[in-house]
């Protein structure tokens, strides 16, 4: 049974219920983690985004990098990610993330990175040389891109996903109803035309939703098969968490019961994995979507 919808503008933050209680960040490995993305002068979205597997993840020796800096000149209600005037754009910023990916012997790497809007590339050779980079240093390792918006510039986009990585990842977030509340400078059907595109270049193709911000189950369905429709493999889904007061507020948190029964439903509706779960976040397990 769908969770109830109730109005997004209440005034109070809900308490988390058991199921997403996770574990402080601790470990040899993670610290060594840690250490490593500080000797580098490196941004991970781990931290930047508040991720609450960043325990798991660090602790299992993976990292999601962040390039192009940790200012966005998007403003979207969800994002823990600094809004503003980005001032960083570091033309060495690719040979150290390979670096760090050779030095934590990385096997498959997560890169993303912020909106660079202002840029006319929209940061794209930073990403080609990016990938590029780790491929040169660390060939074994297989590599996921989670790009942002483009804003239609398919140049730009062509650019960004050719140097050799396996997967493509660009993420809805939400369902089209709430793609102005939730992503107002971003288009559901921009977003869903540039997975398209990633598909025909022969990428394998991955977006991951937010549940908890309001939408209905069958909306969630209907999601599902605008970006089957649109060529997508991978689809994870996980529950929303307000980072801070001054970001939206969660509606419900969804029972992992009817995350088990979306992942169902997607795999029954043709996608070739899909990773639901109230913890998934679009990096998690993210080795397993090659």
């Amino acid at each position: 049974m769908a969770e109830e919808v109730v109005n997004n503008s209440e005034p109070t933050r809900k308490s988390k219920p058991d199921w997403l209680r996770v574990k402080l960040p601790v470990g040899k490995e993670y610290a060594k983690v840690r250490q490593l993305v500080d000797d580098h002068k490196l941004h991970t979205i781990c931290q930047s985004g508040n991720c609450p597997n960043m325990g798991e993840c660090w602790g299992a020796g993976t990292a999601t990098f962040m390039i192009l800096g940790n200012v966005c000149t998007r403003s979207c209600s969800f994002c823990a990610v600094a809004t503003g005037r980005p001032t960083e754009y570091d033309i060495d910023e690719p040979r150290r993330v390979a670096e760090a990916v050779k030095l934590m012997t990385v096997k498959h790497c997560v890169i993303t990175s912020v909106n660079r809007d202002e840029l006319k590339d929209r940061g794209a050779e930073v990403w080609y040389q990016t990938v590029k980079a780790i491929k040169e240093v660390s060939p074994q390792t297989t590599i996921e891109t989670l790009i942002p918006d483009v804003k239609g510039n398919w140049e730009a986009l062509e650019r960004m996903i050719s140097a050799g990585q396996e997967v493509v990842s660009h993420n809805m977030e939400t369902v089209k109803r709430l793609y102005r509340l939730v992503r107002p400078q971003a288009k559901y059907e921009r977003s869903l035309e540039q997975i398209h595109r990633i598909k025909n270049f022969g990428k394998r193709t991955k977006s991951g939703i937010m549940l908890g911000l309001g939408e209905t189950e069958e909306e969630v369905y209907e999601a599902m098969d605008d970006l089957l429709a649109h060529g997508l493999d991978v689809l994870t889904l996980g529950q929303y968490l307000q980072p801070t007061k001054m970001h939206l507020g969660v509606v419900n948190f969804i029972h992992p019961d009817q995350f088990k029964k979306y992942k169902e439903v997607g795999l029954q509706k043709g996608f070739n994995y899909v990773e639901s779960g109230p913890l998934v976040r679009s990096s998690y397990h993210a080795e397993r979507h090659i």
